[in-house]
């Protein structure tokens, strides 16, 4: 039977660590980013003649970031590889990290195929992060019913938000009060610190170089840093912001044609009437990591990894929640990777989950889980640094407040089970006799045989006693057994 259960045992382990070695190449490939694209040897192809060749087509939807770059490096790499006439990039965004922003133009400016940055379909938006790339592009149009700019900075921008109006400066003092405090500096009439002030100063030069390189309004990319202005479609094309507006790619194709841009290999001339256009998807990696860089996926992965984790070091073997929990975790650590992670907000968060596990071990009373809770909602709240994004990227409150309520709920149950626990009877070593309830089966005098727990004993009392009598344990002396009557 021995051996049965020890290879039962070896079965589950070597399934384990199979799983696990699966899971771990998964999450290595997840690791290395959308970048790690797998080497296949690609079948021989005749060259397409430059006139056939078709355009590409990319969407960028959403939040700017790690992937939304990665996106954009492949397309710029395939297309200068394939010989296209010009890259379209359909572009819909609110914004996103500056880090990713500035890497997009680096490698818009440093493309030898011209991009054509198109915001569409209608009701789209080339916000904040998307103002710079449309500046940047060899190119820029719009559809109908769009629009661009709000570039403020988000950790700047009055109120949190970019397109906020700007603040009103304070009203001048009365002349007779002019002259009361003239050896004082004078305060700066925006209301904006030295720091501010540097930040939007560095965006407006930076908007401004676009600007003057591409030959579009400067003026109004400056108005776009400072005063967070926003344009319609019609409006930008009439303040020299974009080149076109287009209701469709192939209108869009044909407008274009025949214009002269300056790319990093010199200057080219757009030949894209009638070619026909190749659309490229995102694949299977990129889409992953687009879910998982969500703030809130991101905090429930790192938040169920360490739960599994702590569950599989309490019951070694049970190997699901260690595999769960270790998956869980590195996935959660590489989403966080591409995000702009405060790590103060990060030290609070994983500070308040220790404590509320140490409240299962420390008799504080509830003082130790509260201490958790506190300081995981609050790293919870400040786990991003808004001055790395031109948007907020933050958890969302809901899911702070139910990772916190089924946090709470499992350190204030432990120690609930903790409790009842400790008032329980103490079920070891002799002690575990004590008022327990047997039979007499036989008695003479002061001593006889009890039958307790399923075994015989030896026992004695201070009152006769008769066989079949129920008895309960008062005392236990080695062998022996003090018992009286069960009333």
């Amino acid at each position: 039977m021995s051996l049965q259960k020890a290879q039962h045992r070896l079965g589950v382990t070597r399934l384990a660590a199979l799983a696990m070695a699966v899971l771990g190449g998964i999450c290595l490939m997840l690791m290395l980013g959308p970048g790690a694209a797998p080497l296949r040897a690609q079948p021989a192809q005749q060259p397409t003649p430059a006139a056939e060749r078709p355009v590409l087509l990319v969407d960028i939807k959403g939040v700017i970031g790690v992937v939304s770059a990665d996106q954009l490096r492949k397309a710029l790499q395939r297309a200068a590889s394939a010989g296209a006439p010009a890259l379209v990039v359909r572009l819909d965004t609110p914004g996103g990290l500056l880090s990713s922003t500035r890497e997009m133009i680096h490698a818009i400016l440093a493309s030898p195929v011209p991009v054509v940055m198109y915001v569409a379909p209608n009701g789209s938006r080339a916000a904040s992060a998307g103002t710079y790339l449309m500046y940047a592009s060899h190119v820029a149009a719009m559809a109908p019913s769009t629009h661009l700019g709000a570039a403020t900075p988000i950790a700047l921008a009055p109120l949190g938000f970019p397109g906020s109006p700007p603040q009103q400066p304070a009203p001048e003092k009365d002349n007779k009060d002019a002259g009361k405090d003239k050896g004082a500096p004078a305060a700066p009439a925006d209301g904006k610190t030295a720091s501010e002030r540097k930040a939007i100063n560095d965006a407006v030069a930076y908007i401004r170089s676009l600007a003057e390189l591409r030959g579009r309004n400067a003026d109004w990319a400056e108005k776009a840093v400072r005063d967070a202005a926003t344009l319609t479609a019609s409006a930008a094309l009439k303040a020299g912001v974009i080149d076109l507006t287009a209701g469709d790619v192939p209108s869009l194709l044909a407008q274009i044609d025949g214009r002269s841009v300056q790319t990093a290999a010199g200057p080219v001339r757009l030949e894209t009437k009638g070619r026909p256009v190749v659309e490229l998807q995102p694949d299977w990696k990129m889409e992953i990591m687009q879910v998982i860089s969500d703030p809130n996926v991101a905090l429930i992965l790192m938040t169920i990894g360490i739960y599994g984790l702590l569950f599989e070091f309490w019951s070694p073997g049970a190997v699901a929640p260690g595999v769960i929990g270790g998956i869980s975790l590195i996935v959660g650590l590489t989403a966080l990777s591409v995000l702009p992670v405060s790590y103060a907000g990060l030290a609070l968060v994983l500070l308040g989950l220790a404590l509320m596990v140490a409240e299962a071990f420390l008799p504080s009373f509830g003082i130790v889980g509260l201490g958790g809770i506190a300081a995981f909602a609050i790293g919870a709240l400040f786990l991003f640094d808004p001055a790395q994004s031109d948007i907020p990227i933050a958890v969302s409150w809901q899911v702070i407040a139910l990772l916190t309520a089924l946090s709470a709920g499992f350190s204030m149950g432990v120690l609930g089970l903790a409790v009842r626990a400790r008032r329980r009877p103490v079920l070891t070593g002799s002690e575990q006799m004590l008022g327990a309830v047997g039979e007499v089966v036989d008695w003479a005098g002061g001593t006889g045989r009890v039958h307790v727990r399923g075994e015989i004993w030896a026992a004695d009392s201070g009152t006769v006693l008769w066989k079949g009598q129920k008895v309960r344990v008062s005392a236990r002396h080695g062998l022996t057994l003090t018992v009286e009557p069960k009333v």
